[in-house]
Protein backbone atom coordinates (compact mmCIF):
# COMPACT_ATOMS: atom_id res chain seq x y z
CA UNK A 1 0.00 0.00 0.00
CA UNK A 2 1.77 3.31 -1.05
CA UNK A 3 0.72 6.21 0.83
CA UNK A 4 2.39 8.91 -1.94
CA UNK A 5 3.63 11.69 -1.22
CA UNK A 6 3.32 11.52 2.51
CA UNK A 7 6.65 12.80 3.14
CA UNK A 8 5.98 15.98 1.82
CA UNK A 9 2.77 16.05 3.53
CA UNK A 10 4.54 15.70 6.94
CA UNK A 11 6.38 18.57 5.76
CA UNK A 12 4.60 20.54 5.08
CA UNK A 13 1.51 20.04 7.06
CA UNK A 14 2.82 22.07 9.73
CA UNK A 15 3.31 24.73 7.66
CA UNK A 16 -0.47 24.47 6.34
CA UNK A 17 -1.32 24.74 10.30
CA UNK A 18 0.94 28.27 10.63
CA UNK A 19 -0.29 29.91 7.60
CA UNK A 20 -4.57 28.92 8.24
CA UNK A 21 -2.75 30.15 12.40
CA UNK A 22 -1.67 33.26 10.71
CA UNK A 23 -4.96 34.10 9.34
CA UNK A 24 -7.10 33.54 12.95
CA UNK A 25 -7.74 36.88 15.24
CA UNK A 26 -5.00 36.96 17.92
CA UNK A 27 -7.95 37.26 20.29
CA UNK A 28 -9.48 33.45 19.01
CA UNK A 29 -6.73 32.07 21.75
CA UNK A 30 -8.58 28.62 22.28
CA UNK A 31 -9.00 28.32 18.50
CA UNK A 32 -5.24 28.52 17.73
CA UNK A 33 -4.42 26.52 20.36
CA UNK A 34 -6.45 23.38 18.73
CA UNK A 35 -5.88 23.98 15.33
CA UNK A 36 -1.72 23.77 16.08
CA UNK A 37 -2.53 20.85 18.47
CA UNK A 38 -4.49 19.59 15.79
CA UNK A 39 -1.84 19.99 12.96
CA UNK A 40 0.78 18.66 15.01
CA UNK A 41 -1.70 15.96 15.50
CA UNK A 42 -2.01 14.65 11.99
CA UNK A 43 1.94 14.94 11.71
CA UNK A 44 1.80 12.78 14.38
CA UNK A 45 -0.54 9.84 12.72
CA UNK A 46 1.46 10.24 9.37
CA UNK A 47 4.66 9.88 11.39
CA UNK A 48 3.37 6.37 12.88
CA UNK A 49 2.02 5.50 9.36
CA UNK A 50 5.56 6.22 7.98
CA UNK A 51 6.80 3.83 10.86
CA UNK A 52 4.61 1.25 10.24
CA UNK A 53 4.95 0.73 6.44
CA UNK A 54 8.76 1.28 6.54
CA UNK A 55 8.91 -1.56 8.73
CA UNK A 56 6.38 -3.81 6.31
CA UNK A 57 8.40 -3.00 3.46
CA UNK A 58 11.99 -2.72 4.56
CA UNK A 59 14.02 -0.33 6.60
CA UNK A 60 17.03 -0.80 4.71
CA UNK A 61 16.48 1.13 1.80
CA UNK A 62 15.20 4.74 1.07
CA UNK A 63 10.98 4.26 0.96
CA UNK A 64 8.40 6.90 -0.54
CA UNK A 65 11.32 8.72 -2.36
CA UNK A 66 10.33 12.05 -4.05
CA UNK A 67 12.34 13.80 -6.50
CA UNK A 68 10.96 16.87 -7.80
CA UNK A 69 13.20 19.70 -9.77
CA UNK A 70 13.93 22.64 -7.80
CA UNK A 71 17.06 24.46 -9.25
CA UNK A 72 17.80 22.49 -11.96
CA UNK A 73 20.82 24.72 -13.24
CA UNK A 74 22.79 24.10 -10.14
CA UNK A 75 21.16 20.06 -9.73
CA UNK A 76 19.26 21.39 -6.72
CA UNK A 77 15.81 19.44 -6.65
CA UNK A 78 13.01 18.53 -3.90
CA UNK A 79 14.80 14.98 -3.11
CA UNK A 80 13.34 13.37 0.43
CA UNK A 81 12.95 9.43 1.11
CA UNK A 82 12.57 7.96 4.72
CA UNK A 83 14.41 4.23 6.01
CA UNK A 84 14.96 2.74 9.17
CA UNK A 85 17.17 5.86 10.88
CA UNK A 86 15.29 8.48 9.90
CA UNK A 87 12.13 6.83 10.21
CA UNK A 88 12.21 6.69 14.51
CA UNK A 89 13.79 10.26 13.87
CA UNK A 90 10.24 12.05 12.93
CA UNK A 91 7.98 10.51 15.01
CA UNK A 92 9.84 11.65 18.00
CA UNK A 93 10.07 14.86 16.52
CA UNK A 94 6.19 14.71 16.12
CA UNK A 95 5.57 13.32 19.33
CA UNK A 96 7.19 15.79 21.22
CA UNK A 97 5.58 18.38 19.05
CA UNK A 98 2.40 17.65 20.08
CA UNK A 99 2.94 16.84 23.16
CA UNK A 100 4.58 20.42 23.74
CA UNK A 101 1.52 22.09 22.02
CA UNK A 102 -0.49 20.56 24.43
CA UNK A 103 1.25 21.15 27.43
CA UNK A 104 1.82 24.88 26.44
CA UNK A 105 -1.88 25.30 26.08
CA UNK A 106 -2.14 26.20 29.77
CA UNK A 107 1.14 27.62 30.42
CA UNK A 108 1.53 30.16 27.64
CA UNK A 109 -0.64 33.02 28.33
CA UNK A 110 0.95 35.58 26.14
CA UNK A 111 1.29 36.16 22.07
CA UNK A 112 0.28 32.71 21.96
CA UNK A 113 -0.43 33.20 18.09
CA UNK A 114 3.18 33.85 17.27
CA UNK A 115 4.30 30.86 19.74
CA UNK A 116 2.37 28.05 17.81
CA UNK A 117 3.11 29.79 14.35
CA UNK A 118 6.63 29.69 15.08
CA UNK A 119 6.57 25.96 16.96
CA UNK A 120 4.77 24.81 13.60
CA UNK A 121 7.60 25.81 11.67
CA UNK A 122 10.25 24.56 13.99
CA UNK A 123 8.66 21.08 13.39
CA UNK A 124 8.43 22.00 9.71
CA UNK A 125 12.01 22.50 9.25
CA UNK A 126 13.00 19.26 11.90
CA UNK A 127 10.89 16.87 9.43
CA UNK A 128 12.47 18.56 6.39
CA UNK A 129 16.36 17.90 7.55
CA UNK A 130 15.24 14.13 8.73
CA UNK A 131 13.97 13.16 5.15
CA UNK A 132 16.10 15.51 2.88
CA UNK A 133 18.34 13.43 0.32
CA UNK A 134 20.13 16.60 -0.90
CA UNK A 135 22.38 18.43 0.84
CA UNK A 136 21.29 21.92 -0.32
CA UNK A 137 18.16 20.85 0.75
CA UNK A 138 19.36 19.90 3.81
CA UNK A 139 21.11 23.48 4.65
CA UNK A 140 17.78 24.93 3.91
CA UNK A 141 15.66 22.67 6.34
CA UNK A 142 18.43 22.87 8.66
CA UNK A 143 18.44 26.96 8.35
CA UNK A 144 14.63 27.00 9.07
CA UNK A 145 15.04 25.44 11.84
CA UNK A 146 17.16 27.43 13.70
CA UNK A 147 15.21 30.79 13.68
CA UNK A 148 12.00 29.51 15.66
CA UNK A 149 14.22 27.94 18.18
CA UNK A 150 15.97 31.39 18.31
CA UNK A 151 12.70 33.83 18.30
CA UNK A 152 11.16 31.20 21.53
CA UNK A 153 13.94 31.37 23.21
CA UNK A 154 14.34 35.56 22.91
CA UNK A 155 10.64 35.83 23.45
CA UNK A 156 9.06 33.53 25.72
CA UNK A 157 12.12 32.53 27.94
CA UNK A 158 13.34 33.23 31.57
CA UNK A 159 15.07 36.64 33.27
CA UNK A 160 18.20 35.30 30.65
CA UNK A 161 16.21 35.06 27.47
CA UNK A 162 17.98 37.49 25.32
CA UNK A 163 21.48 36.48 26.17
CA UNK A 164 20.66 32.68 25.75
CA UNK A 165 19.25 33.39 22.48
CA UNK A 166 21.74 35.44 20.78
CA UNK A 167 24.57 32.95 22.66
CA UNK A 168 22.73 30.11 20.75
CA UNK A 169 22.01 32.05 16.96
CA UNK A 170 26.01 33.03 17.14
CA UNK A 171 27.19 29.27 17.72
CA UNK A 172 24.33 27.03 15.43
CA UNK A 173 25.48 30.41 12.78
CA UNK A 174 29.17 30.01 13.06
CA UNK A 175 28.32 26.13 12.77
CA UNK A 176 26.22 26.23 9.50
CA UNK A 177 28.12 28.60 7.95
CA UNK A 178 31.31 26.00 8.70
CA UNK A 179 29.05 23.04 6.87
CA UNK A 180 27.76 25.28 3.75
CA UNK A 181 31.21 25.79 3.21
CA UNK A 182 32.02 22.35 3.34
CA UNK A 183 28.80 21.48 0.94
CA UNK A 184 30.25 23.93 -1.28
CA UNK A 185 33.76 22.10 -1.81
CA UNK A 186 31.51 18.80 -2.03
CA UNK A 187 29.74 20.05 -5.22
CA UNK A 188 32.73 21.81 -6.75
CA UNK A 189 34.25 18.43 -6.77
CA UNK A 190 31.47 15.94 -7.45
CA UNK A 191 29.10 18.00 -9.32
CA UNK A 192 26.22 16.99 -7.40
CA UNK A 193 24.56 17.86 -4.35
CA UNK A 194 22.39 14.54 -4.11
CA UNK A 195 23.77 12.84 -0.47
CA UNK A 196 23.78 9.47 -2.48
CA UNK A 197 25.47 10.80 -5.45
CA UNK A 198 28.33 12.66 -3.64
CA UNK A 199 29.23 9.90 -1.30
CA UNK A 200 29.69 7.69 -4.19
CA UNK A 201 31.32 9.97 -5.95
CA UNK A 202 33.84 9.83 -3.29
CA UNK A 203 34.67 13.85 -2.78
CA UNK A 204 38.40 14.71 -2.77
CA UNK A 205 39.16 11.43 -3.07
CA UNK A 206 43.40 10.37 -3.38
CA UNK A 207 46.49 11.41 -1.51
CA UNK A 208 46.52 14.74 -3.46
CA UNK A 209 43.52 16.28 -1.87
CA UNK A 210 44.19 15.06 1.65
CA UNK A 211 44.39 18.42 2.82
CA UNK A 212 41.00 19.38 1.00
CA UNK A 213 39.41 16.35 2.43
CA UNK A 214 40.16 17.15 5.82
CA UNK A 215 39.01 20.72 5.66
CA UNK A 216 35.32 19.78 3.72
CA UNK A 217 35.53 16.95 6.34
CA UNK A 218 36.02 19.27 9.65
CA UNK A 219 33.31 21.89 8.43
CA UNK A 220 30.67 19.24 8.27
CA UNK A 221 31.87 17.96 11.71
CA UNK A 222 31.77 21.25 13.34
CA UNK A 223 28.72 22.04 11.85
CA UNK A 224 27.02 18.98 13.48
CA UNK A 225 28.84 19.18 16.49
CA UNK A 226 27.61 22.56 17.41
CA UNK A 227 24.70 21.45 17.32
CA UNK A 228 24.45 18.36 19.14
CA UNK A 229 26.49 20.27 21.82
CA UNK A 230 29.44 18.49 21.72
CA UNK A 231 32.80 19.76 23.77
CA UNK A 232 33.79 22.18 23.08
CA UNK A 233 31.27 23.18 21.44
CA UNK A 234 28.48 23.34 24.05
CA UNK A 235 28.64 26.24 25.98
CA UNK A 236 25.41 27.76 24.46
CA UNK A 237 23.65 24.58 25.57
CA UNK A 238 23.21 25.56 29.19
CA UNK A 239 21.68 28.64 28.81
CA UNK A 240 19.53 28.22 25.87
CA UNK A 241 17.79 25.32 27.07
CA UNK A 242 17.60 26.51 30.94
CA UNK A 243 16.21 29.66 29.78
CA UNK A 244 13.88 28.54 26.63
CA UNK A 245 10.01 27.95 27.75
CA UNK A 246 9.39 24.30 29.20
CA UNK A 247 8.26 23.24 25.43
CA UNK A 248 11.17 24.88 23.74
CA UNK A 249 13.55 22.74 26.26
CA UNK A 250 12.05 19.95 25.19
CA UNK A 251 11.75 20.75 21.58
CA UNK A 252 15.49 21.51 21.81
CA UNK A 253 17.22 18.86 23.91
CA UNK A 254 15.12 16.26 22.39
CA UNK A 255 14.93 16.98 18.86
CA UNK A 256 17.63 20.05 18.19
CA UNK A 257 20.19 18.24 19.48
CA UNK A 258 19.89 15.28 16.95
CA UNK A 259 19.99 16.69 14.49
CA UNK A 260 24.26 17.10 14.59
CA UNK A 261 23.91 13.13 15.45
CA UNK A 262 21.72 12.70 12.69
CA UNK A 263 24.55 14.93 10.34
CA UNK A 264 27.29 12.66 11.43
CA UNK A 265 25.73 9.69 10.28
CA UNK A 266 23.95 10.23 7.11
CA UNK A 267 26.14 12.94 5.53
CA UNK A 268 29.78 13.12 7.26
CA UNK A 269 30.35 9.17 7.40
CA UNK A 270 29.28 8.88 3.98
CA UNK A 271 31.43 11.25 2.46
CA UNK A 272 34.78 11.52 4.23
CA UNK A 273 34.80 7.56 5.19
CA UNK A 274 38.63 7.49 5.41
CA UNK A 275 39.17 10.67 6.68
CA UNK A 276 36.93 10.13 9.87
CA UNK A 277 38.42 6.69 10.47
CA UNK A 278 42.03 9.08 10.12
CA UNK A 279 40.59 10.94 13.05
CA UNK A 280 39.26 8.32 15.72
CA UNK A 281 42.01 5.73 15.04
CA UNK A 282 45.41 7.49 13.47
CA UNK A 283 44.60 10.71 14.60
CA UNK A 284 42.04 10.02 17.43
CA UNK A 285 40.59 13.47 18.23
CA UNK A 286 37.35 12.62 17.69
CA UNK A 287 36.84 10.07 19.82
CA UNK A 288 38.90 11.83 22.34
CA UNK A 289 36.26 15.29 22.28
CA UNK A 290 33.19 12.41 22.73
CA UNK A 291 34.91 10.89 26.15
CA UNK A 292 35.46 14.40 27.44
CA UNK A 293 31.33 15.01 26.51
CA UNK A 294 30.91 11.97 29.12
CA UNK A 295 32.60 12.74 31.55
CA UNK A 296 33.21 16.17 31.49
CA UNK A 297 29.02 16.98 31.21
CA UNK A 298 28.98 14.43 33.94
CA UNK A 299 31.28 16.37 36.75
CA UNK A 300 30.00 19.59 35.60
CA UNK A 301 26.05 17.80 36.28
CA UNK A 302 27.22 17.03 39.86
CA UNK A 303 27.79 20.84 40.27
CA UNK A 304 24.41 22.13 39.21
CA UNK A 305 21.83 23.15 41.53
CA UNK A 306 19.39 24.62 39.14
CA UNK A 307 16.99 21.69 37.88
CA UNK A 308 17.18 22.92 34.42
CA UNK A 309 20.96 22.89 33.91
CA UNK A 310 21.62 20.13 35.40
CA UNK A 311 19.30 18.44 32.59
CA UNK A 312 20.62 20.10 30.07
CA UNK A 313 24.58 19.46 31.21
CA UNK A 314 23.03 15.62 30.84
CA UNK A 315 22.71 15.88 27.35
CA UNK A 316 26.17 16.62 26.80
CA UNK A 317 26.77 13.42 28.17
CA UNK A 318 24.61 11.27 26.43
CA UNK A 319 25.02 12.81 23.04
CA UNK A 320 29.15 12.10 23.96
CA UNK A 321 27.42 8.77 23.60
CA UNK A 322 26.12 9.22 19.86
CA UNK A 323 29.88 10.28 19.23
CA UNK A 324 31.15 7.12 20.53
CA UNK A 325 29.07 5.23 18.82
CA UNK A 326 29.81 7.07 15.28
CA UNK A 327 33.78 6.81 16.04
CA UNK A 328 33.45 3.06 16.68
CA UNK A 329 31.52 2.76 13.22
CA UNK A 330 34.08 5.47 11.55
CA UNK A 331 37.16 2.93 13.00
CA UNK A 332 35.52 0.10 11.02
CA UNK A 333 36.54 1.45 7.58
CA UNK A 334 38.33 -0.55 5.55
CA UNK A 335 37.50 -3.60 7.02
CA UNK A 336 34.31 -3.98 6.51
CA UNK A 337 33.98 -6.81 4.05
CA UNK A 338 34.81 -9.14 7.35
CA UNK A 339 30.83 -10.15 8.40
CA UNK A 340 32.26 -10.32 12.05
CA UNK A 341 33.63 -6.48 11.83
CA UNK A 342 30.23 -4.77 9.65
CA UNK A 343 28.12 -6.34 12.64
CA UNK A 344 30.22 -5.20 15.05
CA UNK A 345 30.17 -2.01 13.69
CA UNK A 346 26.60 -1.94 12.90
CA UNK A 347 25.83 -2.52 16.93
CA UNK A 348 27.93 0.53 17.23
CA UNK A 349 26.06 2.86 15.29
CA UNK A 350 22.86 0.97 15.47
CA UNK A 351 23.44 2.04 19.41
CA UNK A 352 24.37 5.91 18.41
CA UNK A 353 21.23 5.91 16.72
CA UNK A 354 18.85 3.98 19.77
CA UNK A 355 20.68 6.70 21.76
CA UNK A 356 19.40 9.43 20.17
CA UNK A 357 15.90 8.11 20.13
CA UNK A 358 15.81 7.31 23.73
CA UNK A 359 17.72 10.75 24.94
CA UNK A 360 14.68 12.30 22.88
CA UNK A 361 11.91 10.56 24.72
CA UNK A 362 13.94 10.46 28.31
CA UNK A 363 15.18 14.33 28.12
CA UNK A 364 11.85 15.36 26.68
CA UNK A 365 10.07 13.76 29.77
CA UNK A 366 12.50 15.37 32.51
CA UNK A 367 11.95 18.99 30.71
CA UNK A 368 8.00 18.40 31.07
CA UNK A 369 8.80 17.57 34.95
CA UNK A 370 11.26 20.56 35.16
CA UNK A 371 9.09 22.88 34.28
CA UNK A 372 5.77 21.48 35.95
CA UNK A 373 7.65 21.83 39.41
CA UNK A 374 9.23 25.14 38.47
CA UNK A 375 5.10 25.97 37.62
CA UNK A 376 4.02 24.56 40.84
CA UNK A 377 7.09 25.78 43.47
CA UNK A 378 7.81 29.10 41.19
CA UNK A 379 11.98 27.59 42.04
CA UNK A 380 14.18 25.41 40.38
CA UNK A 381 16.70 25.46 43.36
CA UNK A 382 17.56 21.70 44.44
CA UNK A 383 18.53 22.92 47.66
CA UNK A 384 14.98 24.52 48.32
CA UNK A 385 13.45 21.11 48.12
CA UNK A 386 13.55 17.97 50.75
CA UNK A 387 10.83 14.97 51.71
CA UNK A 388 8.73 16.14 48.60
CA UNK A 389 7.88 12.28 47.82
CA UNK A 390 5.14 12.01 50.34
CA UNK A 391 2.98 15.23 49.36
CA UNK A 392 3.77 14.82 45.36
CA UNK A 393 3.90 10.63 45.08
CA UNK A 394 2.58 10.70 41.80
CA UNK A 395 4.88 12.90 40.45
CA UNK A 396 7.87 11.37 42.43
CA UNK A 397 6.96 8.28 40.86
CA UNK A 398 7.31 9.41 37.08
CA UNK A 399 10.38 11.72 37.97
CA UNK A 400 11.71 8.49 39.22
CA UNK A 401 11.27 6.29 36.09
CA UNK A 402 12.57 9.08 33.91
CA UNK A 403 15.65 9.53 36.15
CA UNK A 404 16.54 5.68 36.15
CA UNK A 405 15.71 5.61 32.48
CA UNK A 406 18.39 8.67 32.13
CA UNK A 407 20.98 6.56 33.96
CA UNK A 408 20.42 3.40 31.86
CA UNK A 409 18.90 1.25 34.24
CA UNK A 410 18.30 -1.70 32.21
CA UNK A 411 14.35 -2.55 31.68
CA UNK A 412 13.68 1.02 30.45
CA UNK A 413 14.89 2.32 27.41
CA UNK A 414 17.76 4.43 27.93
CA UNK A 415 19.87 0.86 28.76
CA UNK A 416 20.17 -0.13 25.03
CA UNK A 417 21.76 2.73 23.29
CA UNK A 418 24.49 2.71 26.06
CA UNK A 419 24.68 -0.74 25.87
CA UNK A 420 25.47 -1.78 22.02
CA UNK A 421 27.66 1.93 21.81
CA UNK A 422 30.10 0.51 23.99
CA UNK A 423 29.47 -3.13 22.77
CA UNK A 424 30.62 -1.41 19.55
CA UNK A 425 33.38 0.80 20.74
CA UNK A 426 35.08 -2.04 22.82
CA UNK A 427 35.81 -3.96 19.61
CA UNK A 428 37.40 -0.95 17.56
CA UNK A 429 38.32 1.41 20.05
CA UNK A 430 38.52 -0.20 23.54
CA UNK A 431 40.26 2.52 25.60
CA UNK A 432 37.76 5.01 24.78
CA UNK A 433 34.79 2.80 25.58
CA UNK A 434 36.06 2.01 29.03
CA UNK A 435 36.46 5.64 30.08
CA UNK A 436 32.77 5.98 28.73
CA UNK A 437 31.78 4.04 31.43
CA UNK A 438 32.75 6.19 33.90
CA UNK A 439 30.19 8.32 32.71
CA UNK A 440 27.00 5.61 33.74
CA UNK A 441 28.32 5.54 37.10
CA UNK A 442 28.25 9.63 37.04
CA UNK A 443 24.83 9.72 35.92
CA UNK A 444 23.68 7.73 38.99
CA UNK A 445 25.59 9.46 40.87
CA UNK A 446 24.52 13.29 40.19
CA UNK A 447 20.54 11.70 39.14
CA UNK A 448 20.20 9.73 42.14
CA UNK A 449 21.60 12.08 44.49
CA UNK A 450 20.92 15.37 42.92
CA UNK A 451 17.35 15.01 41.74
CA UNK A 452 16.01 12.39 43.81
CA UNK A 453 17.39 12.87 47.30
CA UNK A 454 17.18 16.63 47.07
CA UNK A 455 13.71 16.98 46.02
CA UNK A 456 12.11 13.67 47.50
CA UNK A 457 14.22 12.51 50.42
CA UNK A 458 15.02 14.01 53.26
CA UNK A 459 13.48 16.47 55.77
CA UNK A 460 10.52 17.90 54.74
CA UNK A 461 9.34 21.65 55.66
CA UNK A 462 5.31 21.74 55.81
CA UNK A 463 5.62 25.50 56.02
CA UNK A 464 6.94 26.02 52.97
CA UNK A 465 5.62 22.98 50.61
CA UNK A 466 2.60 21.58 52.82
CA UNK A 467 0.09 23.34 49.89
CA UNK A 468 2.06 21.94 47.24
CA UNK A 469 -0.14 20.01 44.74
CA UNK A 470 0.43 16.90 42.71
CA UNK A 471 0.50 16.64 39.18
CA UNK A 472 -2.98 17.94 37.07
CA UNK A 473 -4.58 15.47 34.78
CA UNK A 474 -3.02 17.49 31.50
CA UNK A 475 0.69 16.94 33.33
CA UNK A 476 -0.20 13.28 33.28
CA UNK A 477 -1.51 12.50 29.90
CA UNK A 478 2.00 15.16 28.57
CA UNK A 479 3.94 12.36 30.37
CA UNK A 480 2.00 9.11 29.97
CA UNK A 481 3.22 8.89 26.07
CA UNK A 482 6.62 9.65 27.47
CA UNK A 483 6.83 7.01 30.44
CA UNK A 484 4.88 4.56 28.37
CA UNK A 485 7.59 4.92 25.36
CA UNK A 486 10.36 4.22 27.97
CA UNK A 487 9.17 1.09 29.44
CA UNK A 488 8.09 -0.66 26.69
CA UNK A 489 11.04 -0.55 24.37
CA UNK A 490 13.01 -0.78 27.45
CA UNK A 491 12.10 -4.70 27.78
CA UNK A 492 11.05 -5.09 24.18
CA UNK A 493 13.36 -2.61 21.68
CA UNK A 494 13.37 -5.09 18.95
CA UNK A 495 10.75 -2.94 16.76
CA UNK A 496 13.24 -0.23 17.03
CA UNK A 497 16.34 -1.85 16.68
CA UNK A 498 15.17 -3.73 13.59
CA UNK A 499 14.87 -0.51 12.00
CA UNK A 500 17.89 0.70 12.85
CA UNK A 501 20.41 -2.19 12.00
CA UNK A 502 18.66 -2.24 8.73
CA UNK A 503 19.11 1.03 7.96
CA UNK A 504 22.94 2.04 9.22
CA UNK A 505 23.88 -1.52 7.93
CA UNK A 506 22.95 -0.69 4.21
CA UNK A 507 25.00 2.67 4.98
CA UNK A 508 28.19 0.71 6.51
CA UNK A 509 27.91 -1.75 2.90
CA UNK A 510 28.15 1.61 0.93
CA UNK A 511 31.56 2.31 2.76
CA UNK A 512 35.17 1.33 1.08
Amino acid sequence: MIYYPILSAIIFTPLVGALLILVIPRESVKTIRRVGTAFACVTLILAVIIWVEVTRIGAGETQFEELYPWIPTFGVSFHVGVDGLSAPLILLTALLTTLGLFYSARTIKERVKEYYLLFLLLEMGLCGVFLSLNLVQFYVFWGLGMVPMFLIIGVWGGERREHAAIKYFIYTLLGSMAMLLAILGVYVQTGTFEIGEAAAARPFHGAEQWTWACLAFWGLFIGFAVKMASFPFHSWLPDAHTEAPTAGSVMAAGILLKLGGYGLIRVALPLFPEVFRHFVVDVPVIPILAVISIVYGALVCMAQWDLKRLIAYSSVVHMGYVSLGVCAAAASVGMLDSQEVLNLATTGLSGAAMQMFAHGIIIGGLFFLAGILYEHAHTRDLKAFGGLARQIPYYYGIMLVACLAGLGLPGLCGFWGEFFVLRGAVGFIPPYAFVGVLGIVFAAAYTLWKIVQHIFLGQFDRRKWGRLRDMAWWEKVTMWPLVLVMVVFGFYPAPILELLNAAVMTLLKGLP
